[in-house]
């Protein structure tokens, strides 16, 4: 092996060149450290391959002609190893088919020889602004209480850091941000960097379960506390106890179960529906709104003492439109783990793909853009997926995609809760209403876990 051409050690990005032209191997080298980057230089692509296993860089430029295994067999190598580490290729004897196969395969671009310097750097510039692989910019991985944040985001950063600190409190923490900004996952990370790391993580979302049907997730219930409760049912409050329960969507919650949930927070005890006697419990409460609760409480529509008591802390997630740094690296982070799930080679975006990615709007946040590369990579008939496919995604509903089954499923319980809600809990009713026998509606209820006495007019009065 030829020994790498390293240049003393740079605070700008780190580029591997590979070329067996030693001139030109000299020439790229001095051109890119003069524009600031740190360059490794080799001449083979078996000498790169090695010299990726000693240090990943942020980008490879590679001649295509080359000793041995050429620039796009490289680059397949290099794709299995590193699927986000983005490649350019050079090459004197470029044609248009040449091009079409390296893109189509996942090169992130293509340049022929003699090239104009100030298109190289250019084209550098951009696939370092744009890949997932700006990252590794940054020393060393996130510790593991935030794997599964995706941010180079400073804003994020910012927020990450606070959450790092109320960890190691118990303090009870509100977290406030747009639909889809990822409170949830938030909420989780916290859960883990604090010392209830190996207890439950539980998370219910008071908007979508029925006002009958959240008292008795929250707070459980006991056999014969209303027709229908046919047994014992342990709440969430005590399913979490030890750990963390995050109160997702709090905003939404009714009021009358604003005053139960505040009494089990200042006691810090449940009591089960139709049950005598309290229960101590131990939990942690994160809340999360995409909701004005200042404006709530003004119109009377959620308790102060309640928020005072669930506000301690407050962490605001920013919208996607203020972290665009992360749009790339969300995408190709969403691209990578939805690959598997269709069964898809897929190695990227095109360059203009992840463009019209980065300068979308986002109304919909990191959920909306999971959404919309779902929807390509379920679509994708090439390895890069095109800009039109992304268009054409941008342009429709972003809509969560379901498998037949899962949307089914979900239809079928909402479906049974609104005919019970509508017959206030007569099964009669409701299965007349949906031209189904009397057992076989009892089944599905059952098969959904619900009961007719949580649908009852004079439930919990």
């Amino acid at each position: 092996m030829s020994p790498p051409l390293n240049t003393p050690p740079a605070p700008g990005p780190h580029l591997l060149v590979v070329d067996d032209d030693s001139d030109m191997l000299r020439l790229l080298t001095i051109r890119l450290t003069a524009a600031g980057y740190r360059v490794s230089a080799v001449r083979s692509a078996e000498d790169a391959l090695t010299q990726l296993s000693i240090e990943r860089p942020q980008l490879v430029l590679s001649d295509v002609r080359l000793p041995g295994r050429d620039g796009l067999a490289l680059f397949d190598d290099i794709r299995t190893q590193h699927p986000s580490l983005p490649v350019i290729l050079l090459t004197a004897h470029g044609t248009i088919p040449d091009a079409v196969q390296a893109t189509e395969r996942g090169v992130f671009s293509y340049l022929t020889k003699p090239f104009d310097g100030k298109a190289l750097l250019d084209k550098i510039a951009q696939a370092l602004s744009l890949s997932a692989l700006s990252q590794s910019s940054q020393p060393g991985s996130p510790p593991a209480w935030q794997d599964q944040i995706i941010s180079r985001s400073s804003r994020m950063a910012e927020v990450l850091a606070e959450a790092h600190m109320v960890a190691q409190s118990d303090a009870s923490v509100l977290l406030r941000g747009e639909s889809g900004t990822g409170k949830e996952l938030l909420a989780r990370a916290i859960h883990q960097a604090g010392t209830r790391a190996k207890k439950p993580f539980i998370a219910v979302n008071c908007g979508a379960i029925p006002e009958a049907l959240l008292e008795s997730e929250l707070f459980g219930h006991v056999r014969g506390a209303f027709t229908g409760a046919v047994s014992n049912h342990i709440g969430l409050f005590q399913t979490a106890d030890g750990g963390t329960l995050l109160l997702d969507e709090i905003g939404d919650m009714p009021s009358a179960l604003q005053v139960k949930l505040l009494r089990v927070l200042q006691e810090r005890t449940v009591r089960p529906l139709g049950a005598s006697q309290s229960t101590p419990v131990d939990v942690r409460i994160i809340s999360a709104t995409h909701r004005d609760l200042d404006q709530a409480m003004a119109e009377g529509q959620f308790r102060a003492d309640l928020y005072y008591r669930l506000n301690v802390v407050t962490l605001t997630l920013p919208p996607l439109s203020e972290r665009r740094e992360d749009i790339a690296l969300l995408a190709n982070h969403f691209l990578v783990k939805l690959a598997s799930k269709y069964n898809k080679r897929l190695s990227g975006f095109a360059p203009e793909a992840l463009i019209a990615l980065t300068t979308a709007a986002w109304p919909g946040n990191v959920r909306q853009l999971y959404n919309v590369v779902e929807q390509v990579c379920a679509l994708s008939t090439t390895p890069l997926v095109p800009l039109t496919l992304v268009q054409r995604a941008l342009r429709s509903p972003s809509v969560e995609v379901l498998s037949f089954a899962e949307a089914k499923q979900r239809f079928e319980r909402d479906y049974l809760v609104g005919l019970l809600k509508l017959t206030d809990g007569n099964v009669a009713d409701a299965a007349q209403l949906a031209d189904r026998n009397r057992t076989e509606f009892y089944r599905l209820m059952q098969k959904h876990g619900l009961t007719p006495g949580l649908f009852k007019a004079d439930h919990g009065a």
